[in-house]
């Protein structure tokens, strides 16, 4: 008993929380276990609606979600997450077909893992995105200001614009951008970006890329189908041009 005590005294004030959306109740049990052993506040919802209200009430820094779930399945849970947040949200599903997986990245999913998991890994998934988190925040800013063409990033004020109108893009999307106007003119790889936006310990693949710059293209071309400032390297990855 004081080994334990004396644990949790270590601990510090604030724990991340992270909120688990699954409706087994044994997954729920097992991940609540598991997670708060290795110091993590865990709250816990069993449907789509409970899933929505939980963030509201809660605030989590990460949420687990299940994609079958009852009342709101946890694609339409994501999608609405995504329109009120940016917290990190790792999908767990007993789907592995390729079209499952991109489903998840498209309506705004940061990482997915597959039913059955290892506990391990899922720790270790988790760890790599607070991690990720926490280094963002704590990150200085730049003052930097990088234009291309008729694109301006204010890195400092963490804002894009298009012929002086603001656009509004989401975290990974911003970061894409930042990078390939560092790198104007030049060919950037799928992997430097996954390592560079992602973080190098990222357990995804580069087709979380090729979503990401289709969303990008999305808000800062003309025309997305024929993009004049993102373009594909065949076999390569992309490049910004003015």
């Amino acid at each position: 008993m004081q080994n334990a005590r004396s644990m949790t005294e270590m601990r510090p004030a604030k724990m991340p929380k992270i909120l688990v959306v699954d409706d087994e109740a044994a997954i729920l049990q097992t991940l609540r276990f598991n997670l708060e052993r290795n110091g993590y506040a865990v709250c816990t919802a069993g449907d789509g609606r409970q899933a929505l209200s939980a963030v509201e009430a809660e605030k989590p820094d990460l949420v687990l979600l299940d994609i079958m779930l009852p009342v709101l399945d946890g694609i339409e849970v994501c999608r609405e997450i995504r329109r009120r947040s940016a917290v990190p949200v790792l999908m767990l599903t007993a789907k592995d077909q390729e079209i499952d997986k991109v489903l998840g990245l498209e309506i705004g999913a940061d990482d997915y893992i597959t039913k059955p998991f290892s506990i391990y890994e899922l720790l270790a998934r988790v760890k790599a995105h607070l991690r990720r988190l926490a280094q963002a925040g704590a990150a200085p800013i730049p003052s930097t200001v990088l234009r291309g063409g008729d694109i301006e990033l204010d890195f400092d004020r963490q804002r894009v614009s298009k012929n002086g109108k603001v656009i509004d893009l989401a975290p990974k999307e911003f970061g894409l951008l930042h990078v390939l106007l560092q790198n104007k003119g030049r060919v950037v790889t799928r992997q430097v970006l996954l390592d560079r936006v992602w973080g190098y310990d990222f357990y995804g693949d580069q087709q979380t890329v090729n979503v990401h710059i289709r969303w990008l293209r999305e808000k800062i071309e003309d025309d997305p189908n024929n993009p004049k400032h993102i373009i594909t390297v065949r076999s390569r990855g992309y490049l910004f041009r003015d």
